[in-house]
């Protein structure tokens, strides 16, 4: 005699929505860094960020765009962040040690539009009868 139970056909209309996660609203943002943990964290705020940075060096050159990447080391001059410079003139490199300021320059291009928002889209047209239902996203600027 089997004693396992049969698995239990799950209805997605049922299920539970969890809440997203709460994003910092950084745009326009230009944090202090007055000490080398507060650039590692403003850095990975940077690097969770959803729009344009602006960079300033040391050396007064700067450099806007959006951080892909970051490679996190023991000290500031081998840690750096990689960005897609906003005039498209290809990958940039700036390490962590050349940082004298930070400024969230850009639109954070995922603001406003919530996967709470998304679902209640969703079950708005469920409801009213729809059928084939496709959410799309807003425009962009």
């Amino acid at each position: 005699m089997d004693t396992h139970e049969a698995p239990t056909a799950v209805n997605a209309d049922t299920l539970e929505v969890a809440p997203g996660t709460i994003h910092e609203k950084l745009e326009g943002a230009v944090p202090a860094l007055a000490s080398e943990a507060d650039l590692r964290k403003a850095l990975e705020s940077a690097f969770d960020y959803r729009g344009d940075v602006l960079i300033t060096r040391k050396d007064g050159s700067k450099v806007e765009g959006y951080i892909f990447d970051r490679r996190n080391g023991q000290t500031l001059g081998d840690s750096f962040v990689r960005l897609l410079p906003k005039d498209g003139s290809g990958k940039t490199s700036v390490s962590y040690a050349e940082i004298a300021s930070l400024a969230f320059s850009g639109r954070d291009m995922a603001a406003g539009k919530s996967w709470e928002s998304w679902v209640k889209k969703y079950w708005e047209k469920k409801a009213a009868g729809e059928k084939d239902i496709s959410i799309q996203p807003e425009k962009l600027e």
